[in-house]
């Protein structure tokens, strides 16, 4: 972990989930980084942050990744840059999908840009299993960003930033989640929504996630897409994993159903991209093709065992009973605390 020594470390939509734990993590394992600095829009949830804290080397700047003048302050002078900065609800996004593509699009390639120009060392962006086969506008505006990544690093690889790509799936008990909600149900005494109970979704604890983007830190050439090999669990589990902890049985369930926007299980890599994935243990890693329209292989010739390959997704990775569920939660910090006022 001594990466950080003496390093300045830039969180784009740094007061979410993501950022939070980060922080907490360089906090708790007292790293000798030089500057941590908080970059968002929010300044409410930046005060609430700062008081949390309370630590000098965590600066915190306010800005929109839209707005390449805010952003400047941020990028200048950084060593490392975590992009989390990103409009991430699935109905948000479909009914303002222009708002996403200003955002999740344009605003990672204003990033990249002042990156290039301020000589920054490494970017690590963060995406999401919605970006593959993608349905919703959320996920359709992140298969672009790393389009939009890579495709730089490709092209700027003499003067530009080494970029790589991190997808993971749903992180548990973040703002906005699904066992958040059930939390909020069982203590109000109201009956659990579940859209389909055979629905699957990956999921891991925020603290998988910070490895992914550690792994995907330390380990990146430049041009990598990298996965992180995740169990899943349907909804069904989740939902009766949260009633054991909460030692509630025969809860009323509403049956809400598929909600727009929505897939009844979801990947985190194509059957295409498996045929190219490196199996790094605990991790797929995908290069890039770094290659220019310059040659002539682009056009004439191609995989041939494509069909050999299957999807990496939530009904093929490893399915989690109801106690294997309810293990992965106790360890969640609103568990262990039992502080649901967080919710």
């Amino acid at each position: 972990m001594n990466y950080f020594k003496n390093r300045t470390i830039l969180i784009t939509g740094g007061t979410g989930s993501f950022g939070n734990a980060f922080v907490d993590l360089l906090i708790k394992k007292k790293l000798s980084f030089k500057e941590v600095r908080i970059f968002s829009r929010d300044e409410k949830k930046q005060d609430d942050l700062r008081k949390k804290i309370n630590n000098s080397k965590i600066k915190f700047i306010i800005g929109d990744v839209r707005d390449r003048d805010s952003l400047k302050v941020a990028v200048k002078g950084s060593d490392f840059i975590f992009h989390a900065a990103a409009l991430k609800q699935v109905p948000s996004c479909e009914f303002y999908p222009l708002e996403a593509i200003k955002t999740n699009i344009l605003g990672a390639n204003n990033l990249i840009d002042l990156a290039i120009m301020y000589s920054i060392k490494k970017i690590v962006f963060l995406s999401t299993d919605k970006a593959v086969y993608p349905i919703n506008a959320m996920g359709m505006s992140k298969a672009l960003m790393e389009k939009v990544a890579l495709s730089s690093f490709n092209l700027n690889k003499k003067n530009g930033p080494i970029i790589s790509v991190t997808r993971y799936g749903n992180v548990l008990a973040t703002r906005g989640s699904v066992v958040p909600l059930f939390i909020k149900q069982i203590l109000s005494n109201q009956p659990i929504s579940l859209t389909d109970p055979t629905m699957t979704r990956f999921i891991m604890p925020m603290e998988k996630a910070i490895n992914l983007v550690l792994y995907a830190l330390k380990n990146s050439k430049g041009g990598e897409i990298f996965v992180q090999k995740t169990p899943a669990t349907t909804v069904y589990n989740l939902f009766h994993a949260v009633l054991s902890i909460f030692n509630k049985k025969n809860y009323k369930i509403n049956i809400i159903g598929i909600r727009h926007g929505e897939k009844n299980s979801e990947s985190l890599l194509t059957n295409e991209e498996m045929t190219r994935a490196k199996d790094m243990g605990d991790y797929f890693c995908i290069n890039s093709d770094q290659r220019d329209l310059n040659y002539d292989l682009y056009f004439k010739k191609g995989f041939k065992k494509t069909a050999a390959y299957k999807d990496y997704n939530s009904n093929n990775a490893q399915q989690l009973t109801v106690e294997q569920t309810k293990s992965i939660l106790l360890k969640l910090d609103i568990f262990k605390n039992k502080d649901y006022s967080v919710i």
